[in-house]
């Protein structure tokens, strides 16, 4: 006996067991199922592998700092009940600039046969709080009833941004219309302005702002009882800059996760295979045994 016991341990012919061997409908079926399941998960790995997803962070610093503390803006703006020769911009802010009639960039086209005016111009101001303003300040004869009511097609800071995953308020004011406010009223439309970054996967970098708005309208008198309204953008910049950073999984990541989708799904499926097999030949055996 001690003799048959190491024999059986050393014997280098070992024999395949019966189920691993032997064709079955059941088995069959099982590797079919384990076939589709295993393309369906690497079609869905793939698909997260070729795709990007974009992650965002939240810092206190002033991204881009190569801008000399300046920040691009865009303003499109139509008057439809104002001259174009009454229509000007004014800039000011706390480091004391203060400029009246900005035309430098800037474009004013006529609408309504001339009667209203839309102005569209590109211009910096600096990182500091202050306002820019839209009115007939620079205008050499001041009109008696300026019509300020007006539609905002577009206010835009820094550089723009056409990503489809990032879906932030670059462009928060574009669309407002006020043409059934008060036409002699002002209006404050107060810009909370968050520096924006965001990088692709090569790393290279893009700086924009978004920001966020509050509006009120109200009538405003100068010192000599005359109503002068404007169309006010008072802004100020947030400490905190927001950074979305593209990211595609590692390769060795996918390789890893589709060598761990078939070995386990194989792994499996055998130990199912392999209960059936063994319960079906035990119910033969029953079988044959009541037979017998």
């Amino acid at each position: 006996l001690p003799f048959c016991f190491v024999s059986v341990i050393f014997d280098i012919y070992r024999k395949v067991p019966k189920d691993l061997t032997q064709p079955t409908y059941t088995g069959a079926f099982i590797s079919i199922l384990c076939c589709v399941f295993m393309l369906f998960l690497f079609l869905s790995e793939l698909t997260g592998f070729i795709a990007t997803e974009i992650v965002n962070e939240l810092y206190v610093d002033d991204p881009d700092k190569d801008s000399g503390g300046k920040i691009d803006v865009s303003l499109n703006i139509s008057l439809p009940n104002l001259h174009c020769d009454l229509v000007g911009l004014d800039i000011q802010d706390e480091m004391g600039r203060h400029e009246v009639g900005h035309i430098d960039n800037s474009m004013k086209v006529p609408l309504n046969q001339g009667y209203g005016c839309r102005f569209e111009g590109e211009f910096t101001i600096n990182k500091v709080p202050g306002n820019f303003h839209v009115s007939t300040h620079s205008a050499t004869a001041q009109p008696q009833n300026p019509d300020m009511t007006h539609t905002i097609h577009k206010l835009a800071f820094g550089e723009k941004l056409q990503v489809q995953k990032v879906q932030g308020a670059f462009n928060a004011l574009g669309g407002a219309d006020r043409l059934a406010s008060n036409p002699l009223a002002s209006h404050d439309y107060i810009l909370k302005i968050v520096p924006t970054v965001y990088e692709d996967l090569t790393g290279k970098q893009r700086f924009s702002y978004q920001y966020t708005v509050a509006n009120k309208e109200y009538v405003a008198y100068s010192h000599t009882g005359r109503i002068i309204p404007a169309i006010w953008f008072r802004y100020d910049l947030s400490p905190i800059t927001v950074k979305y950073t593209e990211r595609r999984q590692p390769f060795y990541r996918f390789i890893t996760t589709i060598c761990a989708i078939i070995g386990g799904t194989f792994t499996v499926a055998g130990i199912i295979d392999s209960c059936i097999f063994t319960a079906s030949e035990a119910w033969k055996k029953i079988q044959i045994g009541k037979m017998s």
